[in-house]
């Protein structure tokens, strides 16, 4: 009874039912009770146990997983950008705010503090979580990749249901945000390969990903997703969490590469390569997508994996210096200007 009253508190949400149920069912990527991924996809390593990766991870000498002073940010207010200026602010880990052609996109926030249905765990590095809710403006569209705690957060998006006109998620996602108040007329649900023409040349298309979802004990009854987004003059991939695939070189191909790829890039570990980019594939599948500028995000915010929290961007920056992609690495809340490929960023987290 203790633990169907934790499980059926509010934030974990609620699986698909009635007409979604009946919809989900009939998806190609929908079998046997659960969303499958394109190719085999265990969720741990061969060799690998959940008591063995909760022990290590738990227990484990790990060092820097966490950072000894503060992340350092700039607060740009975000009110005061112009609607014209095409800009760019990330909030840490995967949550970032984009101003394209006079839209305004949400992508994944994370606001409240913690990446974890209580506020006691898995909180935010200090001085990363400089933004809040009440920071946001009118949001023309809310990007949800997947349902997990540190990519779709209760408390955030209650506080942002009066300023989100419209939400696009992965098939399933829905059923959360109904549960939450979100107007179902508000909600645009997507399978992998489904497009919706929004507004003024905007169009977006949902994409594989390698991953899994799920908020509590069953996992995979909702969809995990990467977006393609058109806008009269560019084109952008909004990158879900995803192991390494064939998927990538497929997508770049179907659309002709990428004005900007948003790849995660942290919270890796080889007992789980399987669903998350490793440091050695995350360069890799930027090529693979043809993209001419990369934003590594899923780092600098919460400690997710064992890795010390500043190695996936010592990382990329030291492999990139073979690769020579040109590479976005912001403070949070510093502006990124899209259309300006010259710009230059610091180490900031050195």
């Amino acid at each position: 009874m203790r633990l169907f009253t934790l499980f059926g508190q509010t934030q974990f949400g609620k699986l698909p039912s009635g007409e979604r149920l009946k919809r989900i069912q009939k998806s190609p990527h929908y079998k046997n009770g659960a969303f499958q991924n394109l190719s085999h996809t265990p969720d741990l390593t061969d060799g690998a146990t959940y008591f063995s990766v909760s022990k290590d991870f738990f227990f484990g000498k790990h060092e820097r997983r966490f950072p000894e002073r503060l992340i350092p940010s700039v607060k740009t207010n975000l009110h005061h950008i112009p609607k014209q200026e095409n800009v760019l602010v990330w909030f840490g880990h995967s949550s970032y705010y984009m101003q394209i052609e006079g839209k305004r996109i949400l992508v994944d926030p994370v606001l409240s503090g913690n990446a974890s249905p209580f506020s006691f765990t898995t909180k935010a590095f200090k001085g990363s979580d400089v933004y809040k809710a009440e920071d946001l403006p009118e949001i023309d569209y809310l990007f949800l990749t997947h349902d997990h705690y540190d990519h779709l957060d209760y408390r955030t998006v209650v506080k942002l249901r009066s300023k989100v006109k419209t939400v696009i998620c992965s098939l399933g996602t829905g059923s959360h945000l109904e549960y939450w108040a979100y107007e179902p007329s508000s909600l645009r649900e997507m399978d992998w390969h489904e497009h919706f023409d929004l507004e003024e040349g905007f169009k977006v298309y949902s994409v594989p990903a390698r991953h899994f979802s799920g908020r509590g004990f069953k996992r995979n009854q909702t969809l995990w997703s990467s977006f393609v987004l058109k806008t009269p003059a560019q084109q952008i991939f909004i990158g879900g969490d995803s192991g390494y695939d064939t998927h990538f070189a497929e997508i770049g191909k179907q659309f002709g590469g990428f004005d900007l790829a948003i790849l995660e890039n942290g919270q890796y570990n080889n007992n789980w390569k399987h669903i998350h980019l490793m440091p050695d594939e995350i360069l890799q599948a930027a090529k693979d997508l043809q993209a001419k500028r990369l934003f590594p995000v899923h780092s600098s915010k919460f400690a997710l994996g064992t890795h010390p929290w500043d190695e996936p961007l010592n990382l990329i920056s030291k492999n990139n210096t073979f690769e020579k992609l040109n590479l976005i690495t912001p403070m949070i809340g510093e502006k990124v200007e899209l259309q300006n490929p010259e710009q230059l960023f610091s180490e900031w987290w050195k």
